[in-house]
C-alpha cells in the first residue's frame, strides 16, 4: 500500500525527468488529475490510463473536485499494488490535491513517495528572462486569486500566476487584481511556456479577458513603481526611526505625535467636506503616515506590532458580520445595523457603561452626538423630533433665564447638547452641519469683505443694518448661482 505521486512537468515531454520516466515504465496504471495535458501522449505505450476529468463536469466548485480526486487516491494508494498519481508541472506547485493527499495520507499511515518535475515557474522564468530571487517574485493560484476581492500580492514586487485555464477565470482574476493594480497596468500572458508553441502576449490589465487562454497559461504582472505596497511603506517608517534614519522622527513618541493624528484625521474630513478627491488621496496619506508611525514607536517598545493590530481589526470585522463570514441571514441594512449593536453589547457585556470608549478628544458637538446615539439603544430617548425642538425651547428659556456667568454656561452646554439631539432625530449629524456652516459663514464673510473694499468703504464704520444689507445681497446672489446649477 503506497502512494506515488509524479510531476508531468509544465508541457513539453521532454521536460519529463529521469526518475518520473522510470516510474511510468515499472508501473502498470496511472491516474491523471487531467488527461488535457501535452505529455500524457508521450507516456509509455503499455501503461493503463485513467483521468479524473469527469469530476470537474459534474462537481460544483474546485474545493470539491479537489476533495473528491484526495479521496479517490487515498482509496487506491490502499491496494495491495498502491497507486501512481500524475498531475502537471511539480506535485507541490499549485496542486491543491497534492496537498489534501499529503494531509490525508500522513492521518491514514500511509506512505507517499513524490517524484519531482519541472513546474511552470521555470519555463515561465525562462520565456520571461528572470531571475526568481532576485526580484523577490511571488507564485500564486490563479484560481485561489480569482476568488478573491482583493490579490493577496506585494505590488512592489513581481508576481507569476498559474492556472490561468479560461476567459471566465481571466476575467474574474482581472476584477480582483484591479483592486490593487491600475486598469492600464502592462501585464503579460505566457502561453504554453516551455513548448514549441510558447508565446508571450503583453497586453493592459484591463484586456486580461479579451484573449483566448488554456490550461497551459501563466500570467505575469510586473511590480508597481516603488514604494507602492503597505510592507514598503513600513520599512520607510522604520528607517526613519533607525539609528541612521531622521533625528526628529527618531525622538517622537505616541505623545507628542497626538496632535498630529488629531490634524491630520480633521484635514481628511476637510477633504471629504470639499469634495475633493485629489486632496482626500493627500491627506489619507498623511493619516495613514501618523498610524504607521505610531505603531513602529509601540513595536519598537515591544508593546505591540502592525500584525496585531489588523489581526485584532481584521477578526472584530469578521465577528461582527456574521451575515458575511457566518451563516446568518440578513434582508436590509437596518438589520445590519440591529445586529451589529446586538454584538456590541455582548462584547461589552459586564465591561462597564455604553458611554465607554466614545473618545474624549473628539469635538463635543460629535461627543453628544454619539452620547445621545449610545443612550437611545437602551430607549433613554425622546419619541419623536418635536419632543426634542420642545426641550430645545425649555433649554433656550432657563438660558435667558440665569444670573451668573457659571449658570450661563452651563445652561449653554445644555442647550447645544439638546441641539445636537434635536439635529440627531431630524437625521443630522451636527459636527458636520456646524462645520458646512462654518464654511458657508466663511466664504459670505470673505465676499462681504471683498464687497466692501470694492466700494471703497470702511468696514469699521459702518453700522450693522449697512452690513446686513450687503450680507443679504451676497446670499441672493449664492442663491441665483444655484438655481442657475
Amino acid at each position: 500500500m503506497s502512494i506515488t505521486i509524479v510531476g508531468l512537468g509544465p508541457g513539453d515531454p521532454r521536460h519529463l525527468t529521469r526518475e518520473a520516466w522510470e516510474v511510468f515504465s515499472a508501473g502498470r496504471e496511472v491516474w491523471l488529475r487531467t488527461a488535457h495535458h501535452p505529455t500524457v501522449a508521450h507516456l509509455p505505450a503499455h501503461l493503463s490510463l485513467h483521468a479524473f476529468d469527469d469530476l470537474y463536469e459534474s462537481a460544483e466548485d474546485f474545493a470539491q473536485v479537489y476533495q473528491t480526486i484526495a479521496e479517490r487516491v487515498l482509496e487506491l494508494g490502499r491496494r495491495p499494488e498502491g497507486v501512481i498519481y500524475a498531475v502537471p508541472g511539480h506535485p507541490l506547485v499549485g496542486e491543491a490535491t497534492v496537498r489534501q493527499v499529503l494531509q490525508k495520507a500522513r492521518e491514514a499511515g500511509l506512505s507517499v513517495h513524490v517524484v519531482d518535475g519541472v513546474s511552470f515557474v521555470e519555463v515561465a522564468l525562462t520565456a520571461l528572462g528572470l531571475d526568481a530571487l532576485e526580484p523577490g517574485l511571488q507564485v500564486c493560484d490563479g484560481i485561489e486569486i480569482a476568488a478573491l476581492h482583493h490579490p493577496p500580492l506585494n505590488p512592489d514586487l513581481p508576481a507569476l500566476i498559474g492556472q490561468v485555464y479560461s476567459r471566465r477565470l481571466a476575467s474574474d482574476l482581472k476584477l480582483t487584481l484591479m483592486n490593487q493594480y491600475p486598469d492600464e497596468h502592462p501585464v503579460t500572458l505566457i502561453i504554453a511556456a516551455g513548448t514549441d508553441a510558447q508565446r508571450l502576449v503583453h497586453l493592459p490589465l484591463y484586456e486580461l479577458d479579451h484573449h483566448e487562454v488554456d490550461h497551459l497559461t501563466t500570467l505575469y504582472v510586473p511590480p508597481l513603481p516603488p514604494v507602492s505596497s503597505f510592507e514598503g511603506f513600513q520599512e520607510t517608517i522604520a528607517h526613519l526611526r533607525a539609528p541612521d534614519g531622521c533625528p526628529w522622527d527618531r525622538e517622537q513618541t505616541h505623545e507628542s505625535l497626538r496632535s498630529n493624528l488629531l490634524e491630520e484625521a480633521y484635514e481628511v474630513a476637510a477633504a471629504i467636506d470639499a469634495g475633493d478627491m485629489e486632496g482626500l488621496r493627500e491627506e489619507l496619506g498623511d493619516l495613514l503616515l501618523q498610524i504607521v508611525l505610531q505603531t513602529q514607536i509601540a513595536t519598537e517598545e515591544g508593546e505591540f506590532r502592525m500584525a496585531d493590530v489588523i489581526a485584532a481589526i481584521d477578526r472584530k470585522l469578521k465577528r461582527r458580520h456574521p451575515h458575511v463570514w457566518g451563516g446568518q441571514k440578513v434582508n436590509n441594512s437596518q438589520e445590519v445595523l440591529t445586529r451589529w449593536e446586538h454584538l456590541k453589547k455582548e462584547e461589552r457585556a459586564g465591561k462597564g457603561s455604553l458611554l465607554d470608549g466614545v473618545p474624549q478628544a473628539i469635538p463635543a458637538l460629535l461627543q453628544a452626538h454619539i452620547y445621545g446615539k449610545r443612550a437611545a439603544r437602551v430607549g433613554f430617548d425622546w419619541a419623536r423630533p418635536e419632543e426634542v425642538a420642545r426641550k430645545v425651547r425649555e433649554e433656550i428659556a432657563e438660558v435667558e433665564a440665569a444670573r451668573t456667568p457659571e449658570e450661563v454656561e452651563a445652561e449653554v452646554g445644555d442647550l447645544l447638547f439638546a441641539v445636537a439631539n434635536w439635529a440627531r432625530h431630524l437625521g443630522v449629524e451636527p459636527e458636520t452641519a456646524l462645520r458646512k456652516a462654518n464654511a458657508r459663514f466663511a466664504a459670505r464673510f470673505r465676499a462681504l469683505e471683498e464687497r466692501v473694499r470694492q466700494r471703497g468703504l470702511d468696514m469699521t464704520r459702518m453700522d450693522i443694518a449697512e452690513l446686513d444689507q450687503l450680507w443679504e445681497e451676497i446670499k441672493a446672489v449664492e442663491e441665483q448661482h444655484r438655481g442657475e446649477e
